[in-house]
C-alpha cells in the first residue's frame, strides 16, 4: 500500500482513470498511469448487469486477477462491499478498495471500514460517501461521515458530486486523510482541485461513456462517408498485448 499512498499528492493529486476490461487497463498503463482504479458501472455495464445492486463481485475479482500482472496499482469499486469482498480482491492482486456507504447508516459503514482494515491492514481503503451523489448534496452530513470513516481508519474518503469549491475545501479541512473527487468535465481541472487540496481525481464512468459514444460516432461515420480519425490504436498495437 505505501507506493499506492505516496501517488496522494498535495498539490499533485492522483489521476485515477477507471478501468472496466483488459484492454482498457493495458492501454492506460500503456500511455504511464501509474495506478488504476475499477468503474462498477463500466464492469457492470459490460456484463450486461445492473450498477449499484452488488452483483458484480465475481466479474470484478476476475478482472483484478486478469490485471495483477500490469505494472501499476491497482484499486477495485466493491461498491457497498463486504470483508470478505475487499479480503479477495486483495489477494487478487489490487493494493486498495473503493467502498461506499449508500447513504445508509453511518456506524454500520463505519464498522465495515474497521472490520476490512482489521482482516487486511495493508488495504488502502477509499470511503466513499454518496451524500451528494445523485442528490442535492448535504455538507454537514458530508463533514460528519468523512470524519466518522477517517475515524474508523480509512486511508482517505472520496465524495462523488462534490462539485462547489467551498465544499471541497471544507472536506478537505475536515481530515487528515487524502480527499477523492470525482471529475466532473466543465465543473473541474486538476489544476484547480489541487489548489483546493484534493489528493485524488476519479474519472469513475467517464471513460466508459466516452468510449461508447466513440463506437457509435465511429459507426456513425463509416455508414456516413465522414472522416474517421487517424490516431486509432492499430490491430497489431492492440493484439500485441493479448
Amino acid at each position: 500500500m505505501r507506493d499506492f499512498a505516496a501517488l496522494h499528492r498535495a498539490g499533485d493529486p492522483l489521476v485515477l482513470p477507471n478501468v472496466w476490461d483488459v484492454a482498457s487497463a493495458r492501454a492506460l498503463a500503456d500511455a504511464g498511469f501509474p495506478a488504476l482504479g475499477t468503474t462498477s458501472l463500466g464492469v457492470a455495464a459490460a456484463h450486461g448487469l445492473p450498477d449499484g445492486l452488488g452483483v458484480t463481485v465475481a466479474e470484478t475479482l476476475r478482472l483484478v486477477g486478469a490485471l495483477a500482472t500490469l505494472p501499476v496499482c491497482l484499486t477495485a469499486d466493491i461498491e457497498t462491499g463486504s470483508v470478505e469482498a475487499a479480503a479477495a480482491v486483495a489477494a487478487a492482486g489490487a493494493v486498495g478498495v473503493n467502498v461506499e456507504d449508500a447513504m445508509g447508516p453511518a456506524g454500520a459503514h463505519a464498522a465495515l471500514i474497521r472490520q476490512i482494515k482489521q482482516r487486511v491492514p495493508g488495504l488502502f481503503v477509499n470511503a466513499r460517501t454518496d451524500t451528494h451523489w445523485q442528490r442535492p448534496g448535504d455538507l454537514t452530513e458530508t463533514l460528519r461521515r468523512v470524519r466518522r470513516y477517517a475515524d474508523a481508519g480509512a486511508d482517505g474518503v472520496f465524495v462523488p458530486g462534490l462539485s462547489e469549491p467551498a465544499e471541497i475545501a471544507a472536506v478537505v479541512a475536515a481530515v487528515d486523510v487524502p480527499v477523492n473527487v470525482l471529475f466532473l468535465p466543465g465543473r473541474h481541472t486538476v489544476a484547480t482541485l489541487a489548489e483546493l487540496g484534493v489528493r485524488r481525481i476519479s474519472t469513475g464512468s467517464l471513460l466508459f461513456r466516452a468510449a461508447l459514444a466513440a463506437s457509435v460516432r465511429t459507426a456513425a461515420a463509416v455508414r456516413d462517408g465522414l472522416a474517421i480519425p487517424a490516431d486509432l490504436p492499430t490491430y497489431a498495437q492492440v493484439n500485441t498485448g493479448t
